[in-house]
């Protein structure tokens, strides 16, 4: 078989696969609605109404894409290393704290403009050492990075609540509204009459098209991928394992940190102690069902956005509870499971 006619089957493939997962996940969901008492077809109407019927809620769902997209470019390279970077969510909200503390400086200093720029350098680095703390753990202590990113997320947070309600409190009230709304001069421009931030949306795939080209045209890379598919041979080879994962988490904490700061500047225009909205948990689903390539990512974290997004209107047309987006989304992350299982089964039979 040529290797032509070797892709052509593989893509073949590949779509029965895709399109068999699809509907089962669909036949499931289906059954608990039923289950549940909801007509089904009204609750996936509502669902896509709910995310694609207007301009306006489209640009809602690219604003959840876009943090969304920015963790996910992160974790390819700590899963293309070999790491679990569970703490990606911790990572975002520190990056997201040292956002606001630039901005918190440039508030008083009265050049907003070059300070909304600092932040995102900010909170690149608030993210990437936030990442680089775990993966020390890891590589120095042999400290799992899933227990060592679970505790940094829960650390994060309790910094941001304590910030929240201490030293950045509003004036006259602590609240869990968050801090102090920045001046809208330090807020990321949006296109008219939308909440769309074009500079966010650029963002995002600049990361897309910098992440694909690190892991495919450099050093960095290739060494990323001999390390992550064996370790020992790359470090018999030359290779300094222990520093390309740190550098691995580095960048990863960065693409976070980016996401978190986006949050604040784009978004809520302030420090809120949900300020992540659970994007770094959900972005390691997405990556997941993308198989760990950073091109598969871009699709799925958009119809991730639209599940979210979509899942506002079920309360409100159908009386149902909107955690029908998280159902859908965790039951296509069990059947893709499930899948590369039968899928490894399958190989080791045909040897």
């Amino acid at each position: 078989m040529t290797p032509l006619a070797n892709r052509m089957q593989n893509l073949k493939e590949s779509v029965g696969e895709t399109l068999f997962l699809l509907s089962g996940v669909l036949c499931l969901t289906f059954l608990l609605l039923l289950v549940a008492g909801a007509p089904p077809f009204a609750a996936f109407y509502h669902l896509f109404i709910g995310a694609l019927g207007s301009w306006s809620k489209f640009t809602q769902v690219l604003m959840a894409w876009i943090p969304l997209t920015l963790c996910a470019c992160g974790l390819v390279f700590t899963f293309r290393v070999g790491l679990w970077n569970i703490g990606v969510e911790g990572q975002m909200v520190a990056g997201a704290v040292s956002a606001t503390a630039v901005l918190r400086i440039g508030a008083e200093s009265g050049m907003p403009g070059v300070f909304l720029v600092l932040a995102f350098f900010g909170g690149m680095l608030g993210g990437g050492l936030w990442a680089v703390i775990a993966g020390f753990l890891r590589t120095r202590f042999e400290v799992n990075e899933i227990f060592a990113g679970l505790g940094l997320n829960f650390v994060a947070l309790g910094v941001t609540l304590w910030l929240i309600f201490g030293p950045w409190k509003r004036p006259g009230v602590a609240s869990m509204s968050g801090t102090e709304v920045f001046p809208p001069s330090m807020w990321l421009p949006t296109l008219p009459s939308l909440r769309l931030s074009p500079i966010g949306l650029a963002l995002a795939i600049a990361a897309l098209v910098g992440t694909g080209w690190v892991l495919t045209r450099t050093r960095l890379g290739l060494a990323l991928k001999g390390i992550g598919n064996n370790p020992k041979a790359s470090y018999l080879h030359g290779l300094k394992t222990t520093r390309f994962m740190l550098y691995a988490m580095g960048l990863a904490g960065g693409c976070a940190g980016l996401a978190g700061t986006f949050q604040v500047t784009g978004v809520y225009h302030r420090l809120i102690p949900a300020i992540s909205s659970n994007y770094g948990y959900l972005a390691l689903l997405v990556v997941m069902l993308a198989n760990y390539k950073v091109w598969g990512t871009p699709g799925i974290a958009f119809f991730f956005a639209c599940l979210n997004i979509g899942s506002i209107q079920l309360p409100m047309m159908l009386h149902l509870d909107s955690s029908l987006s998280g159902i859908i989304q965790g039951t296509l992350v069990l059947a893709v499971l499930l899948m590369q299982v039968w899928r490894k089964r399958r190989q080791t039979d045909n040897y």
